[in-house]
């Protein structure tokens, strides 16, 4: 049974840390659009953090 337990803690460790991944890179995203194409100015536009 311990086995089982393992595998399972394992698999949930996994799903986590994708998860975890994905919303990173939505934030990531929803962050850059905010910063470089929503509010920012030319100057910000053009910088190098925003191509």
């Amino acid at each position: 049974m311990s086995t089982r337990n393992g595998l399972i803690s394992l698999a949930v460790l996994l799903l986590c840390g994708g998860i975890l991944v994905l919303f990173t890179d939505i934030e990531v995203s929803a962050v850059r659009w905010v910063n470089c194409k929503a509010w920012a100015t030319p100057s910000e536009r053009s910088s190098e953090l925003c191509r």
